[in-house]
């Protein structure tokens, strides 16, 4: 289970990165039913002064060594140049031989990589430092087309927000998608973002749709269950056709068609994890036609088939 987690911070400080670690895992939300974690903040020099690439500064209250043994290590970006400390690579090395995880966000890849970590493993980091992280590591697979891969215990992101991925990830595979939806509504962010099971996109990151686009966008969220077309949401959102579409794919990164697949089968996933319906019901409640529809889609989206995925994330026995 995912209780403890211990982000290494080091200078310079990357300060996003670290908030968005901050943000998913330090906030206490037990009032929101999210279980408390325990969070640390560790530095080899606890207690001093760390500056950021923020012009800001930071303490880290906890030593290195209460990150040894947690069930998550996380390493918040950073410089892509060595030489790293050797008792961070002993640190990360020993969290993922153990039986814990390491998770490194946007450049925080190039110390998994120091570390050893990344050899023969599908990986991924901001574009930017993509083709130098390959080119370090080249028994390393770099995609730079992933907002995040997962590779046994060795969880990489791309650059920035794609960090919130990654940990929201993590939460839904150890914790359910019910606290990982309850910890992205607080920080107003999307719980999951369309692709496949190891996050696939062609598209970046969209902007924020119009009001119209938002409005119609939370109304068929509601009602999945039901038929919709181009057609009916251009007329709920008082647009032409033409223009509805056009101004969905510009804003929302992908077609109205595939944003409705994805959130029924992420519909389909949650129900999958939290109630003991049977397929077909699934299918029903999720808004595809039979349960042979709702195979096809969520194999081709997830990677494999609702029954497997019944049986690897929920939470009790339930029938399929």
């Amino acid at each position: 289970m995912l209780r403890t987690i211990a982000v290494i911070a080091q200078e310079p400080v990357a300060m996003f990165e670290l908030g968005v670690l901050c943000e998913v895992f330090g906030i206490d939300r037990t009032d929101d039913g999210v279980p408390a974690f325990d969070f640390r903040v560790c530095s080899a020099r606890p207690g001093e002064v760390l500056r950021t690439t923020s012009g800001m500064s930071i303490v880290a209250p906890f030593p290195l060594e209460a990150a040894r043994g947690v069930d998550l290590v996380a390493i918040p970006g950073g410089a892509v140049d060595g030489p790293y400390d050797p008792d961070v690579l002993d640190i990360l090395r020993h969290n993922a031989a153990g039986g814990g995880r390491v998770l490194s966000v946007c450049s925080g890849a190039f110390q998994l990589g120091a570390a050893g970590l990344l050899e023969g493993r599908e990986c991924t980091t901001h574009w930017r430092y993509a083709a130098r992280l390959a080119d370090e590591h080249p028994r390393a697979c770099v995609d730079l087309d992933v907002l995040y891969v997962e590779d046994g215990p060795v969880l990489t992101s791309a650059g920035t927000a794609a960090g919130i991925d990654a940990c929201l990830h993590l939460v839904r595979t150890e914790l359910g998608s019910e606290v990982a939806t309850r910890i992205a509504r607080r920080m107003v962010v999307p719980p999951h973002r369309s692709g496949g099971q190891r996050q696939f996109v062609e598209t970046p990151v969209p902007s924020e749709p119009c009001e119209g686009l938002q409005d119609v966008m939370e109304w068929v969220a509601e009602h999945l269950d039901e038929e919709h077309s181009i057609p009916t949401l251009a007329r709920r959102a008082a647009m032409s056709e033409r223009t509805f579409a056009r101004r969905f794919t510009a804003e929302v990164g992908t077609t109205p068609h595939k944003w409705l697949t994805s959130q029924r089968v992420l519909r389909a996933r949650h129900l999958l994890e939290s109630t003991d319906l049977d397929i077909e019901r699934i299918a029903r409640e999720s808004g595809f036609a039979t349960a042979a529809v709702l195979r096809h889609h969520f194999q081709r989206e997830i990677g494999i088939p609702p029954v497997a995925y019944r049986r690897a994330f929920t939470r009790q026995p339930a029938p399929a």
